[in-house]
């Protein structure tokens, strides 16, 4: 019997062998896509910018390096709070450390699908928070406070204290109410606390607008008289206002005439501490829902 040839002999062999597995599937790593900038909303956010600069004087508008840190510490500040994003809309954010004193108006995007591009900050100017070591002022809180028509704002009547101070700014100048909010004292030698009426609104324009930028109020935030009017005829926290004017005069009364309100309109104010990190605002509070609350005409 003749050998098979070696090049046949191993043909037969490969026949009888098992058929090699198919290839494995390709694997692909989980793409981390950042959503797709939506035309609109950068526009709005774009044009809020350019009227901020304009219609602001000194005006700040940060670095890309400073507006991602206040970009961080606003995410982490609202991260376990009641805020809950669904939108695109903006945030009012202080910074109450002695030495930053600053407000940022920031646009807050949603998680997940319903994000509309990347977080911004458009600007915005310096403040004065709560002054530690003066007896009966407080140490403006830290947290999450929600604007809306449970608490009517009002308006500064302009008229002068025994001490020839216009507290709330010029006749006209926007009070925002935040209500009744937990403080801490700023002249006890042990922390203590005490129940201040949080507001935002303008101080008096010749005495304490220029000392605007470091620690001075009972409590209260103080902002420049043009800021108050930035935020007041943009609407910037008034998402909530906007709706409920449509079927409340007195809601309406409260808004400017010749108000252009963003599309961006959101409800909160955020205080941060940068000096004390995202701590700072773990006690968040609880929106005011009560429109029985007081208004009360104090000097901070």
């Amino acid at each position: 019997m003749r050998p098979f040839p070696a090049l046949l002999l191993a043909a037969v062999l490969a026949a009888c062998a098992d058929p090699a597995p198919p290839p494995a599937a390709p694997v692909f790593a989980a793409a981390q896509t950042t959503p797709s900038p939506d035309p609109a909303v950068l526009a709005e956010a774009e044009r809020l910018r350019a009227d901020l600069a304009a219609e602001v004087p000194h005006a700040i508008l940060p670095s890309p390096p400073d507006a991602a840190g206040w970009i961080a510490r606003t995410k982490a500040a609202i991260a376990g709070s009641w805020l809950r994003l669904t939108r695109p809309e903006l945030l009012v954010v202080i910074d109450r450390a002695p030495a930053v004193q600053t407000l940022m108006i920031v646009l807050a995007q949603p998680d997940g699908p319903r994000a509309t591009g990347d977080w911004m900050v458009i600007g915005g100017s310096h403040v004065s928070t709560g002054q530690r070591g003066r007896r009966g002022y407080f140490i403006t809180p830290t947290s999450v406070f929600m604007h809306s028509d449970a608490i009517l704002d009002y308006r500064a009547e302009g008229t002068y204290n025994e001490n020839h101070i216009r507290g709330l700014g010029e006749r006209g100048m926007r009070v925002w109410d935040f209500g009744w909010q937990q403080a801490e004292k700023g002249w006890t030698a042990t922390p203590e606390t005490g129940e201040i009426r949080l507001l935002m609104h303008a101080t008096d324009p010749d005495v304490l607008e220029p000392r605007i930028g470091r620690p001075a109020s009972k409590g209260c935030v103080r902002i420049p008289a043009a800021m108050n009017v930035f935020l007041d005829r943009h609407g910037v926290l008034d998402a909530d206002l906007e709706r409920a004017a449509r079927d409340d005069a007195r809601v309406a009364a409260v808004l400017r005439p010749d108000r252009t309100p963003t599309p961006l309109a959101g409800n909160a104010l955020v205080v941060i501490d940068s000096d004390e990190g995202a701590t700072a605002t773990t006690n968040a509070a609880e929106p005011a829902t009560s429109e029985a609350l007081p208004r009360v005409a104090q000097v901070c």
